[in-house]
């Protein structure tokens, strides 16, 4: 028998949005107040998930545990895939002494970690995400960073911030490429209103991001390389989404982006080398402001061995991205398992849908065709290049299962929350607070995005979850379904740096398991205060000339 969805159950919406809202809250509170291990509070917001869609919204209690199930085998495949064999990487080149040669080789470029920050988290960083996102940028940059002698909370929240404005463009344009095709939207109004919007975003963000690493004082000495970075990137992301399309927007901009920092560099240095590891006024013991030597020179034949891996990672992860390649993956191995007593049991109602909508639970073992894969072949190959033996290998993977062993629960756990959200639908109940909100709509629903983002980890998530209501509260509003559209894209981003599963990856891509509410609580400001100002320029676009010429009608 078919179970509708409510998003009222209570009759009374205040009621419903804060019963709704109170697993993430546990979550939250848990994790960044009460200071629990992250699986802990992972596990206790999936239970009060569990207990607030069976008891509050009537939801059978095996639907929502076979809910619940779809969400863990989803973290486990893609997202836990991909941060085990990353980690496994980075395992194997520090192990040998090349992540050594990689750290002297970057501060050969420039020994200032403002610098540095600008290059890896931001720029090297964007460039993943467009081949691969769902998590990869952040494990190869916080990674890098803390094999470069940043520290952890550093290289953890800076990585989570650097990762923002290249999201809605992610692996090969995924989140605008699926807005469009699930709700309707044309798909380069869509791309171009996007790139309207986060170009602004991307000239900011690298300023944002080493100010909040080195402060106003310690930002304002490298603008001129902070400029370059984030005009470069922001002028090809806005030309490539206008006049080519969504799938190569971010990485083109960060090979341009990178380019133009290294060729400024050449010519233009900063004064002061600023050589600190730690957040500004955050400094850990036997950490100062001098405590980074000189980097030692290596040749050429060095040089190339160290880049080698990392090298094939770049490559395999593109090919991974790329829609034939993994079409031609899916053939070959790709079996989907209708999740039972789920699948077209669920059906989502107006108005969160025009019209009642059966929902599909299908998990897609797409163990071949997932980024993870190609990642994990990446490793084997390099670690085959350093001279490591089949059976060190085999050890060493084992070895990073046990590591990274609470990580993959928690993230588990967490897309368990956010699945089972979804089809009971308490998010929609809180999709619908914000979109009564009248004329203040642009910002509220810019602000759907981002909590759709921090809900289910993935801007491609939030777009299949809240696109069609956006498009719907748009056209009751007399607004521009693609404006709001790019909207919850756009302000989605800013929601990737607090998601639980991001900070899961960054803190185990650190080595820094257990300190995820530090992260989470030193983020937290940086996400909702970008996410405001996204709403900020969306209520320009709707309201204020010569803003609304932008709007892709």
């Amino acid at each position: 028998m078919i179970w509708q969805q409510i998003y009222d159950p209570f009759h009374n919406m205040v009621i419903s949005t804060l019963l709704a809202a109170l697993p993430v809250v546990v979550l939250l509170v848990g994790l960044g107040f009460l200071r629990w291990k992250a699986h802990i509070a992972a596990a206790a917001g999936l239970i009060t998930a569990l207990v607030i869609s069976i008891f509050a919204y009537g939801m059978p209690a095996g639907l929502a545990a076979n809910a619940a199930f779809l969400g863990i085998l989803t973290g486990l495949l893609p997202i836990g895939w991909i941060v085990l064999n990353i980690i496994f990487l980075y395992q194997l080149t520090e192990k040998n002494g090349n992540f050594k040669i990689i750290q002297d080789s970057i501060a050969g470029v420039t020994q200032d970690r403002r610098l540095q920050l600008l290059l890896i988290a931001f720029a090297f960083g964007a460039f993943f995400e467009g081949a691969a996102g769902f998590g990869t940028p952040v494990a190869v940059t916080a990674a890098i960073l803390i094999g470069l002698g940043f520290s952890p909370l550093a290289a953890s929240g800076l990585s989570l911030i650097g990762n923002t404005a290249p999201v809605a463009f992610g692996a090969l344009g995924t989140p605008v490429l699926t807005l469009a095709k699930v709700h309707g939207y044309d798909v380069m109004a869509l791309s171009a209103m996007i790139g309207r919007q986060l170009p602004f975003f991307s000239l900011l963000i690298p300023f944002w991001l080493i100010w909040a690493f080195a402060g106003r004082k310690g930002m304002w000495d490298v603008w001129p390389a902070i400029l370059v970075t984030g005009a470069s990137f922001a002028i090809s992301q806005f030309l490539v989404s206008n006049y080519i399309g969504p799938e190569l927007v971010d990485v083109i901009s960060s090979l341009v982006s990178m380019s133009a920092l290294v060729l400024f560099l050449r010519i233009w240095q900063p004064k002061t080398i600023w050589t600190s590891v730690s957040l500004k006024g955050r400094h850990h013991e036997g950490e100062s402001a001098q405590s980074v030597s000189a980097p030692q020179k290596h040749d050429s034949a060095a040089l190339i061995r160290a880049w080698t891996p990392w090298f094939i990672l770049t490559v395999f992860v593109f090919l991974w991205g790329l829609p034939p390649v993994k079409v031609w993956l899916n053939g070959l191995f790709s079996p989907a398992f209708p999740i039972h007593g789920l699948h077209q049991l669920v059906q989502k109602m107006p108005p969160v849908v025009k019209m009642p909508k059966v929902e599909d639970a299908v998990y897609s073992f797409s163990l071949l065709s997932a980024t993870g894969t190609g990642i994990l072949l990446a490793a084997f190959v390099g670690g085959l290049i350093m001279k490591y033996s089949p059976w060190q290998l085999v050890k060493n993977f084992g070895g990073t299962i046990w590591l990274v062993r609470f990580s993959l629960l928690t993230i588990a756990l967490m897309l368990g929350i956010g699945t089972l959200t979804r089809y009971s639908g308490s998010d929609s109940t809180l999709g619908l607070a914000f979109a009564n909100t009248g004329w203040l709509y642009p910002f509220f629903g810019t602000m759907m995005g981002w909590m759709g983002v921090a809900l289910t980890g993935s801007d491609t998530a939030s777009n299949v979850l809240f696109g069609g209501m956006q498009k719907v509260a748009a056209d009751q509003l007399g607004l521009s379904h693609n404006l709001m559209g790019a909207a919850n894209s756009s302000g989605g981003v800013m929601g990737k740096m607090i998601d639980a599963q991001s900070i899961v990856v960054a803190s185990t891509a650190t080595r820094w398991v257990n300190h995820e509410g530090e992260i989470l609580r030193y983020v937290f400001f940086h996400s909702i205060a970008l996410a405001s100002l996204v709403g900020f320029v969306v209520m320009l676009q709707a309201y204020v000339v010569p803003f609304t010429y932008m709007v892709v009608r």
